[in-house]
């Protein structure tokens, strides 16, 4: 094997990326879809859509490096979760895929509350609550709308399922992924029978589920020839986009942390046995490392800042347009000019509700504290801040379940920020490191597909070998006074406001 593909299923681009064995990235495709919404609370997607994505990328990734059409390669794929596939007997989608996001199954989402409990639903799974978006919801609503093609489903896939199925035409999934389902038991590692009953299927009508980076099989001759891939090409077992993500940083072990700043912010914690927690507000999944599990949470991100910037940012976007570089930089040098606290700025970031530790989805952005000296550059501080508050309340929440956390490892599209970063650091009073790739979920994915083709032995020699960090950052002590009471007024701030969301839309 002398090289690693990672493919990563986002929500709206699907990224092919090539390495070698060094963790050197050779070529990298990003091919972007709009995603179809019928209705209010309907996202879908057309199968054919995401494979022409593929092949799309994989065209580019072999004229961007023509030596991979001879070369011996393994490829794993890391995946956006929920979305899920209705399988004919053809081995072609029946509909259209239903997409994480999509909120249609409320109605059964309650109903699977009433019979089962949230209680059970935390416990069997490790997702605190029955939610629309699990599958297990959106299979039981299509037996409810579109008895037709309930009937006549042979598979329900998720979606590197789906990839998996084409690439090989075996039937694979993996623990990090398939435990949001709502119908997967998250210690036993098999399927919770009482829940596919209740549901209306069989286990037979869901992939088996291997563990992450174990090999599936070789490509399809003729889908090899499809795509110009080289017939030696190995297809193993991803994970979660989230949890290849916290691979491809480096979180490998127990005490280290990711956090993702993208359009979400996504934290991941491994731990080296299941931790409930007794709140019952942070979801608990299995970790691609085997006999591991992940604290694992999203809420609002960075959509926050480009709110803020699409809004607020003319001057930073039109230079941007000129060619003067990146509006976020400009925003980050503003950013530089304010002091830590924003002269007591605070902001609540929950522009579309909160999610764990502090689930509310009646949650609404807030700025207190304002006078007549802040500026507009103290707004783009006290949202950097907001977030940094946020990975405290998470980190505090760890902490109470006996989760240590002594290093943050950073990545996504927040990580670039030098002085957020910074922030963060201090705010957490941790060390934080960013690393060198910028395609981490690609090159996790790319490591698992190491580990199981037996170029590493595990994952830890596979991390030794293909991440790098690029910088570590130390928390300052001269700033920790200041974010300490910040800290605390944020969190008063959103507890005594819960009556004025609860009064909201």
């Amino acid at each position: 094997m002398n090289l690693l593909m990672g493919l990563d299923l986002g929500t709206t681009a699907l990224k092919a990326a090539l390495f070698d064995l060094k963790g050197q990235l050779l070529a990298v495709s990003t091919q972007e879809y709009s995603l179809i919404t019928p209705k209010v609370n309907f996202v879908e997607e057309r199968e054919d859509v995401y494979w022409t994505a593929f092949a799309d990328a994989v065209t580019d990734l072999l004229t961007q490096y023509p030596d991979a059409r001879q070369s011996e390669i393994a490829m794993a794929i890391s995946a956006q979760g929920e979305t899920i596939f209705a399988m004919g007997e053809d081995g072609r989608a029946l509909r259209n895929a239903i997409v994480w996001m999509d909120n249609r199954a409320q109605d059964e989402a309650e109903e699977l509350r009433e019979k089962f409990g949230n209680d059970a639903c935390y416990k069997v799974t490790g997702q605190v609550s029955f939610e629309p978006c699990w599958p297990a919801s959106k299979i039981l609503w299509l037996r409810h709308h579109e008895p037709e093609v309930f009937q006549k489903t042979k598979k329900f896939l998720l979606i590197e399922d789906y990839f998996i199925y084409r690439l090989t035409g075996r039937y694979a999934t993996e623990g990090s992924l398939v435990c949001s389902s709502t119908y997967w038991d998250i210690i036993n590692r098999r399927y919770w029978k009482e829940m596919l009953d209740y549901i209306g299927i069989r286990e037979d009508q869901l992939a088996p589920a291997l563990e992450s980076g174990e090999v599936v099989g070789q490509i399809l001759p003729s889908v090899a020839d499809e795509l110009g891939l080289p017939h030696q090409l190995t297809v193993a077992t991803g994970a979660l986009d989230q949890a290849a993500g916290a691979i491809g940083a480096g979180v490998a072990k127990e005490g280290m942390f990711s956090e993702n700043i993208g359009a979400a912010l996504a934290i991941c914690a491994p731990v080296s046995h299941p931790v409930y927690d007794p709140n019952g507000k942070m979801p608990l999944f299995v970790f691609p490392l085997k006999g591991m599990y992940m604290i694992h949470t999203f809420t609002n991100g960075g959509m926050t800042l480009r709110w803020f910037r699409d809004r607020f940012c003319d001057t930073e976007l039109a230079a941007e347009r000129a060619g003067l570089g990146d509006a976020y930089d400009s925003i980050s040098r503003e950013v530089g000019k304010v002091p830590a606290g924003s002269d007591g700025l605070i902001m609540l970031p929950h522009l579309a509700g909160s999610m764990p530790p502090d689930q509310n989805a009646k949650a609404k952005g807030v700025w207190f504290g304002f006078t007549l000296q802040h500026t507009r550059k103290h707004f783009m501080r006290a949202i950097m801040e907001s977030l940094g508050y946020i990975l405290r309340r998470n980190v505090d929440s760890l902490r109470a379940m006996g989760i240590d956390v002594h290093e943050i490892r950073s990545l996504g599209g927040g990580s670039k920020s030098r002085i957020w970063n910074q922030i963060k650091a201090d705010i957490n009073g941790i060390t934080l490191e960013t690393v060198k790739s910028k395609e981490a979920a690609s090159l996790g994915a790319a490591i698992l597909a190491g580990k199981a083709t037996g170029v590493f032995s595990d994952i830890g020699e596979a991390v030794h070998e293909m991440v790098s960090v690029k910088e570590t950052i130390e928390p300052n002590p001269e700033n920790r006074s200041v974010y300490d009471a910040g800290y605390e007024m944020y969190q008063e701030l959103f507890h005594d406001l819960t009556g004025c969301f609860a009064k909201t839309k």
